[in-house]
């Protein structure tokens, strides 16, 4: 555990260079102007008091959870498991609104050093983005580690490893339960300014994105920051802390094998991916003003890929045996990633065929372009499911060859791939964090209207059409990971069913008819989640809308330059509606697995086992309804984005044409899906596996 504490420790010293380098005093003709500063100053402003809103309000809802967890846990479990489960809910509640807060404060500051570099040149601009990535990236990885290995060693998990996991659930479930309103808030935040700024500026008024004449620009910007940042920050920070634990108590059942090194193992490898990081975020530079700046982001990502390899065959050879068919299997993890990245490279890059067909759509109006984007993103949940099923299989013979003859050798294999798929999520949460800060800075370019440095611009659109891509990448990736995931704690669960009724529990029957409609109903629990997120976003985009038109109609000299906007009351009406839209949906994912439980329970009529199996079969509908939803909504969306940025190229007639208007409409389409609802749902999976972990005793009668 030194060296995962030691690792830990090394990337948050990375951190620190990263964001030094990032911060510092730029060089003539790559700093920032007096009006960019300004700009950045009034994002910085807004972002700000959003999350401060927004963790007040999430901070009351989870002391009522935290009150309820204690009693549950108090009565079931005794005060012991009580006390070390409600500290473990506040330490991963808190440490994710950590990661939120902290990817969102470098990003705040990233953006105009990334304005101002763009002055000088792409390659520049890049390497400062990236490096601001990085600086809010890492941490969030390293805090994830550190707090689950500080708390397994604080329960005493070096003379109990068999218990302490399960004590730790609470961790994953405090992280979770943060991270599922922050993505959610940040989403409804960030998707309803956008919409209401798109629709009223380009389609109606015909000024450009970003521009300062535009009342709803600045709410706009910052939502890029409270969605992009500092939601998935605790989004990324939560998968790793419920894979790692979901992956730990796998390697209980192992422990006459390996012994305490098996449950550790996830932690070790873990830490070997977040050193890797460190280089591949080095290498990842343009050669030249002319390279692509994917081809960059690409090189890192196969050097983070290859030592994050060695590291994992030293870690199965130290504490696993040396098993060439589990290093197999973490192998095919990494892999996984891989392709799932270039799937969704695939479908919405603006160099390949989806996106160019969805953006050709739109010569014939906004419906065609809406049906195009509709039949892309079902087609693209092909490729996931085949990827992820693929994983899963290859992994699980990988653990039964690897260990044969053994008791849970098989899903003990699919956890040691999904350690491998999460051994790149400190380099992958790093591109994921340099798109938003390359859009916030193409927007402070525009709204500074520094005409000397109209160049400037261009060289921001086109690292915004490349963050375009690295957030979609992440997406794809945490569809795979939140797949894997909710596999593990799924397994996890009936582990820990197994451990409380003394009993091996492994077969969730179908056949029943309570265990159906369980089933059923975990199932739709995904799409009312989801339509309530998107009707959130109608909702506050509409009165955005109203505002912006408003505006501008009762002052011409907002679009005469004449006079200022009213930018305070668009974040004004943002924030307060995403605040309030994210409470019923967020409340919905997290009190789902706990009703169907207890209704199930109440009319088990001597069956001991009926409310455990409902749970069970409405955890696994859920996340192969989740899966394919997210999956439709995350690539569909942004491919909806870029072949808007594709015609804003000068293709198809360019800005202010026919095709770009009905573009624009398929974007406002496509932004709830892919940056409220869908990254939404990766949370919402592995919330309820964790609810599920977490009040499992309640779902076992004698």
């Amino acid at each position: 555990m030194g060296f995962v504490l030691g690792a830990g420790a090394a990337s948050l010293v990375a951190t620190a260079l990263f964001a030094r380098s990032v911060l510092a005093r730029c060089d003539e003709g790559a700093a920032s102007t007096s009006s960019m500063d300004a700009i950045a100053g009034a994002i910085r402003e807004g972002a700000h008091a959003f999350l401060r809103r927004q963790y007040r309000t999430v901070a009351f809802i989870a002391t009522l959870v935290l009150v309820l967890l204690f009693v549950v846990y108090d009565d079931r479990k005794g005060p012991e498991a009580a006390w070390k489960t409600a500290i473990a809910f506040v330490t991963g509640a808190v440490c994710s609104a950590g990661a939120g807060f902290w990817g969102m404060f470098v990003s705040l500051r990233a953006n105009v050093r990334v304005a101002g570099a763009a002055r000088a040149g792409v390659s520049r601009a890049l390497d400062l983005a990236l490096r601001g990535g990085a600086a809010a990236g890492l941490p969030v990885i390293a805090a994830s580690l550190i707090g689950v290995s500080a708390l397994f060693l604080a329960f005493g998990g070096a003379s109990a490893p068999r218990e302490v996991p399960y004590e730790i659930v609470g961790f994953a479930f405090g992280a979770s339960f943060v991270a599922l309103f922050a993505q959610l808030g940040g989403g409804i935040y960030t998707k309803a300014a956008d919409i209401g700024a798109d629709l009223v500026g380009k389609v109606e008024a015909g000024i450009p994105e970003d521009d300062p004449r535009n009342p709803a620009v600045i709410a706009d910007l910052v939502g890029d920051n409270v969605g992009d940042c500092a939601g998935r920050g605790a989004d990324i920070f939560e998968s790793a802390a419920a894979e790692n634990i979901g992956a730990m108590i796998l390697g209980i059942a192992l422990f006459p094998v390996f012994g305490i090194d098996g449950v550790v193992f996830p932690l070790v490898v873990a830490a070997f991916g977040l050193l890797a990081a460190v280089p591949a975020l080095l290498v990842a530079r343009m050669k030249d003003e002319g390279e692509d700046p994917m081809r960059a982001l690409t090189r890192g990502q196969i050097v983070a890929s290859v030592l994050a390899c060695a590291g994992l065959y030293v870690a199965v050879r130290v504490l696993l045996g040396g098993s060439g068919w589990l290093f197999c299997a973490g192998v095919i993890g990494l892999a996984t990633s891989f392709v799932l990245a270039a799937a969704t490279r695939y479908y919405t890059g603006v160099r390949h065929r989806p996106v160019r067909t969805i953006a050709a759509s739109s010569i014939a109006g906004p419906t065609a372009n809406v049906v195009s984007g509709l039949a892309l993103a079902l087609e693209s949940t092909a490729v996931p499911v085949l990827t992820i099923s693929a994983a899963l299989l290859g992994a699980y013979v990988c653990g039964v060859n690897g260990l044969p003859g053994v008791a849970g050798a098989g899903i003990y294999g699919t956890a040691v791939a999904t350690t491998g798929m999460l051994s790149t999520v400190a380099y992958i949460l790093s591109l994921d964090m340099f798109g938003p800060i390359t859009d916030n800075a193409g927007g402070i370019v525009e709204m500074s209207e520094e005409r000397d440095d109209a160049e400037a611009r261009a060289r921001t659109d086109r690292l915004d059409a490349v963050g375009n891509v690295t957030k979609a990448t992440t997406k794809g990736y945490a569809i795979g990971s939140a797949a894997l995931a909710a596999f593990l704690l799924f397994s996890a669960y009936l582990h820990e069913v197994s451990v409380l009724a003394h009993e091996r529990v492994g077969v969730v029957d179908l056949g029943k008819l309570p265990v159906f409609l369980a089933a059923l109903l975990g199932a739709s629990v995904v799409f009312v989640f989801s339509g309530l997120a998107i009707r959130a976003v109608v909702r506050d985009a509409q009165a955005v809308i109203e505002e912006v038109r408003r505006q501008l109609r009762d002052d011409p000299g907002i679009l005469a330059r004449t006079s200022r906007p009213d930018y305070a009351r668009c974040v004004d009406i943002v924030t307060a509606g995403a605040l309030e839209g994210m409470i019923v949906p967020g409340l919905l994912g997290a009190a789902a697995p706990v009703a169907v439980g207890l209704f199930f329970g109440a009319t088990a009529r001597g069956d001991r086992f009926l409310a455990a199996e409902a749970v069970a079969a409405a955890l696994m509908a859920a996340t192969i309804a989740g899966v394919l939803l997210a999956s439709f909504m995350n690539t569909g969306g942004a491919a909806w984005d870029n072949a808007k940025k594709l015609i804003e190229t000068g293709e198809l007639g360019g800005k202010g044409g026919s095709a770009h208007k009905a573009s624009v409409v398929g974007d406002g389409v496509g932004d709830p899906l892919k940056d409220t609802a869908g990254p939404s749902i990766h949370v919402l999976i592995k919330l309820l596996g964790t609810v599920a972990l977490v009040t499992a005793p309640l779902y076992v009668h004698p």
